[in-house]
């Protein structure tokens, strides 16, 4: 062949090198579209490139990010199909239905930054592939069937920043991980052994370790000699001395034997007390960080008198009890003060006597259901800090208890003493918003559809509107979604209203962590604006199922609205509403309008912020759009049928 030929074929070659990479990349990605499927594989294929699909970034011709997140992919990834995009930075499979180890040839991803494959399904130990992949930095294997001990080669990756194992099914001891570069960890609820937190990991907090056996900084438990059982960080035992095993057993025996004494006694004191109905109240669980109320119950048939002080009761320890009136009396005769025309069905007595459960503990105090023996049900709310006189907490909470709305969860009633404040609300059937979002998803669980959520937006919206017009300076003050209790029905009612202004100077700084504004530094002072951002989070929350009162929100370890401002900035909008909303692609832009709505309240600035009014008014808007569109799909169908 001529030299001259053999140039010219050389530089045909070099100048198809760039779309044949392409179409490799394009040839991946169908691929792996017809081995796994998904909801958002609607893809134009007659497109020769692939760099307009959905869920795919492209960079200099080349795909860079694949991002599929909540797109109902199951089955397992196929091998030689991913780990031909051999330029991907980053990969987001998260939220689907994926099973089986993960193909080991991923390791041709060199140039792999962000791996996020938390909420499947895979299985088996940590693949050694991810050892090789130098250039990670966020690493979520998070909520899957992952097995076996976790490897201390994780080491590995020096560039590492996130590393989320929590939710899976590790055991063994955790080992020393030290990387120069973490800022996010978490291996809760997983099957670690006892044994101390290694010492590289001691700043991390102390929720990165729930659900495990772990103990030593930052937990709240020591470790007893070191490590419990012997178990090093580095899983090494250590056996113990034949007189160590002695003073065990013989502590042991000495324990037993006082332990037995002191139910003897408890036993004796039990009998000889009459009609006494009376057991100490369970110490409130709460499993979340922030102070938000969880649905929780721990008590199943313990009276709310066991909690109180001694002043709310008798000389003889028997309750002073009268119905109604607001007359203030000495320490021992104390009433149950009931507001306007709220029935007086029972006493301070009856109250105290009732069976009760515990409902969660909040900024402002403990919630009980109390189930009195007439077979009323009602919400009491124990209340702590309350640092003000008996006078001036008296003309704060009648002006509670006249508020009337019916989007405001009613103050029934209020008990006052030098060391007891009681708060008697109406009992709200189906809890918090707070609980039907994050709580259990399983069977039998009704799915918070676009009609459920967009009112209970509405109704929440409705009752701040209501207290904000009670005044030029009146404000909420602590609007989160564990404050807006739901009905039978679903509709909201606000409660905790007017409360910040009862209570002393903040405990701690992150007190309305993740729905404070930005210029609030004293809860107890909160503008009308602020309530706004509030309520913003709220609809965020509401859109994205996603918490904002965690610290470090998913990836990228941002709070809620700059999470939601950062993806819709990249146009990913669909990768920000919760999954159960998905499915009503009928009402896509009222949910991208309400989306927007949400980030306008949440402004950085309290003048940039619409007024409450204003965000009634344009989700009332939002709402009737809604039922237009169902009435024309509805006469749609009558016309062709």
């Amino acid at each position: 062949m001529p030299p001259p030929l053999l140039l010219l074929l050389l530089l045909h070659l070099l100048s198809t090198t760039s779309s044949s990479d392409l179409s490799t990349d394009r040839a991946a990605l169908l691929s792996l579209r017809s081995s796994i499927g998904g909801r958002t594989f609607l893809w134009n294929t007659t497109h020769p490139t692939p760099c307009n699909w959905s869920g795919v970034l492209c960079q200099n011709n080349r795909v860079i990010a694949l991002r599929l997140p909540g797109a109902s992919l199951s089955n397992s990834l196929p091998p030689n199909t991913l780990s031909n995009l051999t330029l991907l930075r980053t990969l987001s499979l998260r939220f689907n239905h994926l099973s089986g180890p993960l193909p080991d040839d991923l390791s041709q991803l060199t140039q792999l930054r962000n791996l996020y494959l938390q909420g499947n399904q895979f299985s088996g130990p940590v693949p050694e592939f991810i050892f090789s992949l130098h250039s990670l930095v966020r690493l979520n294997l998070a909520s899957n069937n992952f097995s076996g001990q976790i490897p201390i080669r994780f080491n590995n990756l020096t560039r590492l920043r996130t590393l989320y194992l929590e939710g899976n099914q590790f055991d063994g001891v955790l080992p020393d991980i030290e990387l120069p570069n973490l800022e996010q960890f978490n291996v809760s609820f997983n099957g670690l052994v006892n044994g101390s937190v290694p010492r590289g990991l001691e700043g991390i907090s102390k929720t990165a370790f729930l659900g495990t056996s772990l103990c030593g900084k930052p937990l709240d438990n020591a470790c007893e000699g070191g490590d419990l059982n012997g178990v090093g960080n580095f899983g090494k035992r250590r056996k113990l001395s034949g007189g160590a095993i002695a003073g065990i057993v013989i502590g042991s025996v000495v324990g037993l034997f006082l332990l037995l004494l002191v139910l003897f006694v408890l036993c004796r004191k039990r009998n000889g007390k009459k009609g006494s109905r009376s057991v100490d109240v369970a110490a409130v669980k709460n499993q979340e960080s922030e102070g938000g109320e969880k649905p929780i119950v721990e008590a199943e048939n313990r009276g709310i008198s066991n909690g109180l002080s001694a002043s709310a009761m008798g000389a003889n320890g028997s309750v002073k009890s009268e119905n109604g009136g607001g007359n203030v009396g000495s320490e021992a005769a104390k009433k149950l003060v009931f507001f306007g025309n709220s029935s007086r069905v029972f006493d301070l007595e009856e109250l105290l006597r009732a069976s009760a459960e515990v409902l969660g503990k909040g900024t402002f105090g403990t919630a009980y259901k109390a189930v009195l023996e007439v077979g009323t049900i009602v919400a009491v709310k124990r209340l702590k800090d309350v640092s003000i006189s008996e006078k001036e907490f008296k003309e704060k909470i009648e002006g509670v208890g006249a508020m009337d709305n019916q989007n405001l969860v009613p103050l029934r009633a209020y008990y006052y003493s030098r060391e007891e404040k009681l708060l008697v609300y109406d009992y709200m059937p189906m809890g918090s918003l707070s609980a039907l979002l994050h709580g259990n998803k399983g069977a039998g669980r009704t799915p918070l559809n676009w009609e459920i959520r967009s009112g209970i937006a509405l109704g929440a919206a409705r009752g701040i509107e209501y207290l904000h017009f009670q005044g030029q300076n009146i404000a909420h003050g602590n609007i989160k979604s564990s404050n807006i209790l739901l009905t039978k029905s679903y509709e909201a009612r606000v409660s905790d209203f007017g409360l910040n202004h009862l209570v002393g100077p903040p405990s701690s700084p992150t007190r309305v962590a993740g729905y404070r504004a930005p210029e609030v530094t004293d809860p107890r002072k909160v503008s009308q604006k602020a309530d706004v951002y509030s309520f913003g989070v709220l609809l965020l929350e509401l859109l994205t199922g996603k918490a904002p009162t965690h610290a470090l929100l998913n990836e990228e370890g941002v709070d809620l609205p700059r999470w939601v401002q950062s993806v819709v900035k990249e146009e990913w909008t669909s990768e920000v509403f919760d999954l159960e909303l998905l499915r009503y692609q009928t009402v896509e832009e009222e949910m991208v309008n309400l989306l927007q709505l949400g980030i306008d309240c949440t402004g950085q600035y309290p003048d940039n912020r619409p007024s409450i009014s204003e965000v009634v008014k344009r989700i009332e808007e939002l709402r009737r759009s809604t039922l237009r569109e169902d009435r024309e799909q509805i006469d749609h169908v009558s016309e062709t049928d």
